[in-house]
C-alpha cells in the first residue's frame, strides 16, 4: 500500500538528536575530521540555542570541512557506537502497529539516515524531514517521502505539508522536541491545535516557549532542574520511550 493511501490515525512529527538519540547532528563529521571537534561544537550550540540559522550552520560547516562524507565514513561512524534512547526502535515500531505516522524531522543530515535506513538499523519510517547538506543517491530503502530542510522553521513547513497530504487536522499531530532549535516547530503546534511533548527539555527550549507564550503539553523527562545553557545530558535518565505509549493511546 501507498503510504500516502493509508488511514493513519495522527502523525508524530519528532526531532532525533539529544531528543531521541545521544547523538548531535554533526557528530558523523567530528568523528571523521576530529580536529574540528571544537568548531563543530561550537556551530551546533549557536543555531540550537537560536543565536544563528540553520542556513548559516550549515555554511559554517562547508568552509570547515575539507569534503563531504562518504558513505563508508558514514558506516564506519555508525559502526563505532550507533546509539538511541531506551525503547526507541520499539516505540517507532509501535507506532507503525498502531497506524500512526511516525515522521523524523531533525535538522540531522538526510545521509546519515539513509544509511541508517539502508542498514536497518531502525524500523522504516514513512517520512524523513531532514538537512539535506550531505545527500547520498536516493536508493529503494530510503524513507517514501523525504523533505529537506534548510531551517529551523522547516519543520513546521514540513509537518504541515504531510497533514495535507494525509487530509488530517493539526489536532491529530503530536511533535517531540528538546531544544530551541524545536520551538519554531512548537511555536507552530501550539498555533494550529497540535500537542506538545518537551523531551528531556533544554533551557533553550523553555525560554522559547516562555518568550512565545506557547503552552507544552506533556514532559518527558526525569528531573525536575534544568540543564544550565548549553549543556548535554549523556543520557535519558533511565527514561524508556516505550513509556509514552501509554500518553498517546490515551490522548487518541
Amino acid at each position: 500500500m501507498n503510504w500516502i493511501t493509508k488511514r493513519y490515525k495522527a502523525i508524530i512529527s519528532s526531532d532525533w538528536n539529544q531528543c531521541l538519540a545521544p547523538c548531535g547532528p554533526f557528530d558523523p563529521i567530528t568523528a571523521a575530521y576530529p580536529e574540528l571537534t571544537a568548531e563543530l561544537t561550537a556551530v551546533f550550540k549557536a543555531y540550537t540555542g537560536n543565536r544563528i540559522s540553520l542556513g548559516d550552520a550549515g555554511r559554517a560547516l562547508q568552509t570547515l570541512v575539507p569534503a563531504p562524507l562518504s558513505a563508508g565514513q558514514m558506516d564506519a561512524y555508525l559502526d563505532a557506537g550507533f546509539a538511541t534512547y531506551a525503547g526507541v526502535p520499539d516505540f517507532i515500531a509501535w507506532c507503525l502497529s498502531r497506524d500512526i505516522l511516525f515522521m523524523i524531522n531533525t535538522t540531522g543530515l538526510t545521509g546519515y539516515f539513509q544509511r541508517i535506513f539502508a542498514r536497518r538499523l531502525l524500523p522504516p519510517v514513512a517520512v524523513l524531514s531532514s538537512n539535506d547538506l550531505l545527500r547520498y543517491p536516493d536508493s529503494g530503502s530510503d524513507p517514501p517521502l523525504m523533505l529537506g530542510l534548510e531551517e529551523t522553521q522547516d519543520k513546521g513547513r514540513n509537518t504541515q505539508q504531510v497533514i495535507r497530504l494525509l487530509e488530517k487536522p493539526p489536532a491529530k499531530c503530536i511533535l517531540m522536541g528538546d531544544s530551541g532549535g524545536d520551538g519554531p516547530h512548537f511555536e507552530w503546534g501550539a498555533e494550529n491545535g497540535a500537542y506538545l511533548i518537551a523531551v528531556l527539555p533544554k533551557p533553550s527550549l523553555l525560554q522559547y516557549c516562555r518568550d512565545k507564550d506557547v503552552d507544552i503539553d506533556y514532559f518527558f523527562d526525569t528531573e525536575t532542574q534544568p540543564l544550565a545553557h548549553g549543556t548535554v545530558r549523556k543520557n535519558n535518565g533511565g527514561l524508556d520511550f516505550m513509556a509514552l505509549t501509554a500518553v498517546i493511546d490515551d490522548l487518541l
